[in-house]
């Protein structure tokens, strides 16, 4: 690796944390307001695009903005490792914004300045967490990453969502305390604390003891934001959050910064051979099973879209985990790639739960027989993404857990191999069920056999009972047509956020007569919303299709080699 000096990991920060700025001066213009927020994601991503080429090569690029505690430069790079997450946060920022404008004006959300605002400064934490080079600058940022994302979780302001964001605050700053607590015990031992590729030389003849207790700190203290069990409780209770904030939480920035803190620790602060030699990796790996497992179990028992999506998360996070803790090359490859792999999947899955809420106010899994009529095309691409969660083939999660199970094989770990053949099983059980319901089943008769009448799936007519007459008041499509081209349905607009409460008879669902056909030709919402669903769908299919092609795969194995000496590729 070649250092050089450049401004631009300072620059990609900067643009997204000053877009706050003008983002809140424009308040009272939306169209001027969502101008900055894209023209920052595109300015942020550019930047951070333009530096993949020099990474690809070994160049890693080092902005020094001073000393931010005594011995300790507060110092960004932009490493491959770096460069992996910051890609994924960048890029899906973009897509977000667009889908953002769609929802929020769609539901009519109120505060959508501040929550403009607050998605930039997340961002620019996210960023600089991928792009810090020490301990101590990641933590700052990752405690600044747990403030910035606070009002998007509360958003709504219910009692719900208040309490939500308390319970978020208690776990990810006690999990930055842990972080903090780690930091000081590495340079108590290491004399530093800035990452190393292969890890920190000085902690291979450090106190054992002290230095399994630094692990197991800063382990846990990432853990939070990772989800991993039994610390991933405050994940499914943030799904209070509008869907681009699910998104956001599960996708892009938040769970991502807390497997993106593991990978460093693992394999820049102690370094592959001596995570081994402490005997650290192994029960790691333990607790990465458990969790997929466990998570895909639970996921199976919820009925509201957005919690199945949540506890789903919280399983496949810990693929990325396992595959970082079996410690083969091939193992850790699978594990880095499940990182944009899973970015663009569950990204897509988030978005459709959105667009499902936004155009018919229905959130809940056995409201949803025959919405596939209603919205083709964003069925259609939840399908996609739910295969590739599911590692079926030509999706990006069939490439990375390939590498995973390959990896496992080869570390002599075969029981983790079954572990994830259980958990792709898990993950059939518990998506199929949606897609089944939105094509293959009739709005009255949910547990009906498959149905072929019409060629795209479903029936070719509703079997519910008839519309009344159009002069009687009646609703379409769950509720009176808006003079805004959106249905007016009447319903709280939030119920959508993942409680489990008794279904109302009165929200989503069907409207009487059936749901309305309305093509494959976009009809069935806003292009706002619509565009980045396909986009984060396609870019799904790239990763499993063209891996390399699509810069994920060089680059996980670019970091893999700098890591154990090993290029998989």
């Amino acid at each position: 690796m070649t250092d050089i000096a450049s401004l631009r990991p300072a620059l990609a920060v900067a643009v997204a944390a000053v877009a706050v700025v003008p983002i809140l001066a424009s308040a009272r213009r939306p169209n001027l307001r969502e101008g900055w927020t894209v023209l920052a994601a595109v300015g942020s991503f550019a930047l951070v695009a333009s530096m993949l080429p020099g990474a690809l090569d070994g160049t890693v690029y080092v902005a020094d903005l001073g000393t931010l505690v005594a011995g300790v430069e507060f110092s960004l790079q932009a490493d491959p490792l770096g460069l992996l997450f910051a890609t994924v946060a960048s890029l899906l920022w973009l897509v977000t914004s667009f889908y953002s404008i769609g929802y929020m004006r769609g539901l009519d959300e109120g505060d959508q300045t501040r929550y403009f605002a607050a998605f930039a400064a997340s961002v620019a934490a996210a960023l600089g967490v991928a792009f810090a080079a020490n301990l101590v600058t990641i933590f700052v940022f990752y405690e600044l990453l747990t403030v910035a994302t606070y009002p998007l979780v509360t958003h709504d302001e219910t009692p719900e969502a208040r309490a939500a964001g308390r319970k978020y605050l208690a776990y990810t700053f006690g999990g930055g305390v842990a972080v903090l607590a780690g930091t000081v015990l590495v340079a108590t031992m290491a004399d530093t604390t800035a990452f190393a590729a292969g890890g920190i030389d000085a902690l291979a003849t450090a106190d054992p003891v002290l230095a399994r207790a630094a692990f197991v700190l800063l382990i846990g203290g990432f853990g939070v934001k990772a989800a991993l069990m039994p610390l991933h409780s405050w994940l499914p209770d943030a799904m209070v959050a509008p869907t681009p904030v699910s998104g956001l939480l599960h996708a892009v920035a938040v769970v991502k910064s807390g497997v993106f803190g593991i990978a460093r620790v693992v394999l820049d602060v102690y370094g592959v051979d001596l995570t081994g030699a402490l005997g650290m990796g192994l029960p790691l790996a333990v607790v990465a099973a458990a969790t997929l497992t466990l998570a895909s179990v639970i996921a199976l028992r919820q009925d509201n879209l957005k919690r199945r999506l949540a506890f789903s998360t919280v399983s496949q996070l810990s693929y990325i985990v396992l595959g970082i803790a079996i410690l083969d090359p091939t193992s850790i490859v699978g594990g880095l790639l499940h990182i944009p792999a899973h970015a663009f999947m569950k990204l897509t899955l988030f978005f459709t739960a959105g667009a499902i809420h936004v155009e018919t106010h229905t959130d809940d899994i056995s409201d949803m027989a025959g919405i596939g009529k209603r919205m083709p095309l964003t069925m259609l691409a939840f399908g996609v993404a739910a295969a590739g969660m599911a590692g079926i083939p030509l999706v990006a999660g069939f490439v990375s857990k390939w590498y995973l199970l390959i990896g496992s094989v080869s570390a002599d770990q075969a029981v983790f191999a079954v572990v994830l053949l259980v958990s792709g099983v898990l993950n059939i059980a518990y998506f199929w069920p949606v897609f089944y319901q939105a094509f293959f089943e009739a709005e009255d008769e949910h547990d009906a056999k498959p149905l072929v009448e019409f060629p795209l799936g479903g029936e070719s007519r509703s079997i519910l009972p008839a519309e009344p007459t159009p002069d009687s008041g009646a609703v379409t499509d769950g509720g009176h047509d808006g003079a805004d081209g959106h249905d007016d349905h009447g319903y709280d607009k939030h119920d959508e956020h993942g409680h489990d409460d008794e279904h109302d008879d009165d929200h989503g669902g069907p409207p009487v007569g059936g749901w309305e056909r309305r093509g494959w030709v976009g009809g069935e919402s806003t292009w706002f919303m619509l565009g980045p669903i396909l986009a984060a769908m396609v870019g799904a299919v790239l990763i499993g299709v063209v891996p390399e092609t699509a810069v994920f795969l060089r680059l996980v194995d670019v970091i893999v080699e700098g890591a154990t000496g090993v290029s998989v590729l």
